[in-house]
């Protein structure tokens, strides 16, 4: 499930950038060369300049609302997926202990050797 929310996700990401760089540039910053192509305004002469512009504001708030939603839900399942735990808080599970030698490893003695004197 969470693959195919995914899925979704990268379209409607990928959705939202192509609105939002259609849409005509209105600033003077960018230098005033906005999309739109003649007094027709955009998609081919079928709508006019206001109509189209309308057409992707309102594109661009559904997808972005949209885009946010899944957003929230992906975090809400990654949320519940794994509980991270704290590291101070987990009980030791592994001590490092020394096993005991035994006679089938080859092993003298358990007492320490005596040093050489000279």
């Amino acid at each position: 499930m969470t693959a195919v929310l995914l899925v979704i996700h990268l379209m409607l990401a990928i959705g939202l950038v192509t609105v939002v760089l259609l849409q005509r540039s209105d600033g003077g910053a960018l230098g005033g060369l906005g999309g739109g192509g003649g007094p027709a305004g955009g998609f081919g002469g079928l709508m006019s300049g206001r109509q189209s512009a309308n057409l992707l504001t309102r594109t661009t708030a559904i997808l972005a609302a949209c885009f946010v939603g899944s957003s929230l839900i992906l975090a809400i399942l990654a949320a519940h997926r794994s509980q991270p735990s704290s590291i101070l808080e987990a009980p030791v599970e592994y001590e490092q202990t020394l096993p005991a030698p035994s006679a089938t490893d080859g092993a003298k003695s358990a007492a320490p050797a005596a040093p050489i004197a000279e």
